[in-house]
């Protein structure tokens, strides 16, 4: 039977079990009403009778840490490790050493709009995604009876949040010229800006790319595994359909091949055996792109990816086809990522419908 009591102005609730002859309790206080505090007992009485209460009751921090090490981080990278314990970082500024039982749906609302007030839609999706699991397991671990990030309205700064930036066909063909204007075996950069416009591939892909990866006869290049240049070492693929083959026209293998008198075994590297870091490769990429007025902040070397895969949708290659070719898991994702895109070149298609109607009718 749960104990209830007044304490000052609040009332209290006790549930108490036992197991194996130790006695064990849960209680919170805080209630405004009796029939308040009744409520939250019953619940846990409910849970007792099917010998589904725990007398846990973690820091909501320090229950995301642990969860985070068991379920999230083993065999991930170094920037995911580090979003992780970003987000524990969070919750522990904002709710101290509070329990995780005692946060209210309110409380992790008001969380998220002090949150996202300075955070892009999609960090606080994903995000928000990740706490939102993690309080799904303290609910599956009996610690909780239920999951109080359900139903949150998610804030995020417009500001922040912005398409994918990527060149038009016009724009990236002065920047490939530009780059080839310039180009120089010794400086691996500009080469690899070329291969990210030309193939779509990720920065930490590329870097990781050796001669042995390159099929210069069948004009493939095997994309197995990526560079992590924070801990300098190769990683695995960012996920399983990152592991893929692509096919590469002949200007871009003739191109490459300029890079074997470096003696290297990876592909960009120079030579005196150094790839060129992401910073420096980003300040290569922004000098060419003032060199050719097509500069802007928000332009950087991963937007190269978005500029192929738009190159590839306006051109009339299948969704399905980029799917694969830029390695995403499936055509929902690349859909997703681009959605902008395929409403720019539906409106497009649609213009090419009128006048194909236009031409019918008259």
């Amino acid at each position: 039977m749960a104990s209830i009591k007044k304490r000052g102005e609040v009332w209290q609730a006790r549930v108490t079990w036992y197991t194996s002859g130790k006695r064990n309790y849960k209680s919170k206080s805080g209630f405004k009403t009796k029939a308040e505090a009744k409520r939250w007992a019953n619940k846990y009485e409910v849970q007792k009778d099917n010998h589904q209460i725990t007398k846990l009751n973690p820091v909501f921090a320090e229950y995301f840490n642990e969860w985070a090490k068991t379920y999230r981080k083993i065999g991930k990278t170094t920037t995911s490790i580090q979003r992780y314990d970003q987000i524990e970082k969070y919750l522990k500024d904002y709710f101290g050493k509070q329990k995780i039982s005692t946060i209210t749906h309110r409380q992790y609302q008001k969380f998220i709009n002090e949150y996202g007030s300075n955070k892009s839609k999609s960090t606080v999706q994903k995000n928000h995604g990740t706490i939102k699991a993690c309080v799904e397991d303290a609910k599956i671990d009996n610690i909780i009876t239920n999951n109080f990030t359900e139903r949150t309205n998610l804030v995020w700064n417009a500001e922040l949040t912005r398409k994918q930036d990527y060149l038009s066909e016009n724009e990236a063909k002065k920047l490939e010229k530009n780059l080839l204007t310039k180009i120089n075996p010794k400086f691996t950069s500009r080469y690899m800006i070329l291969t990210a416009l030309y193939t779509g591939m990720r920065l930490g892909e590329i870097m990781a790319l050796k001669w042995s990866d390159i099929n210069f006869k069948e004009k493939t290049i095997d994309i197995t595994k990526s560079y992590d240049y924070i801990n300098k070492k190769l990683k695995g693929p960012k996920n399983a359909s990152s592991v893929r083959v692509i096919r590469v026209n002949d200007f871009l293998l003739t191109l490459l091949s300029d890079l074997q008198e470096n003696k290297q075994p990876f592909v960009f590297a120079n030579d005196k055996g150094s790839v060129p870091s992401p910073a420096g490769v980003n300040k290569v990429l922004r000098k060419h792109l003032k060199e050719c007025d097509c500069y802007r902040k928000t332009f950087h070397f991963h937007s190269l990816r978005h500029t192929h895969a738009s190159l590839l949708l306006f051109n009339g290659v299948q969704l399905y086809a980029i799917s694969k070719r830029l390695g995403h898991s499936n055509m929902l994702v690349t859909a997703k990522i681009y959605s902008h895109m395929i409403d720019e070149f539906k409106a497009q298609e649609d213009n090419k419908i009128e006048n194909v109607l236009d031409d019918f009718v008259h």
